[in-house]
């Protein structure tokens, strides 16, 4: 009866890490990769009003770069801490 409890236990915390990863809370990039046809878009977080998929970048940002609220490929700016 224990190790059937520890089984189960260990199979929730794995369903529930991957639901939450699914969710993107461990992504800390500034856009969404979003599949779209044979084609992806990349639409930016946080952005009031949001972005239209289709005004969103095709291409991926490189290293160092981020997609802005007006759909422009753009260099990252770190907040100070």
């Amino acid at each position: 009866m224990r190790a059937r409890t520890v089984i189960f236990t260990i199979i929730i915390a794995f369903v529930a890490f991957v639901l939450v990863d699914s969710m993107g809370v461990f992504d800390d990039r500034g856009y969404f990769e979003v599949p779209h046809g044979n084609h992806t878009h990349y639409v930016p977080k946080n952005c009031e009003p949001v972005l239209e998929v289709g005004n969103s970048p095709t291409q991926p940002p490189g290293p160092g770069m981020t997609v802005n609220c007006n759909g422009q490929i753009v260099p990252e700016t770190k907040v100070a801490e």
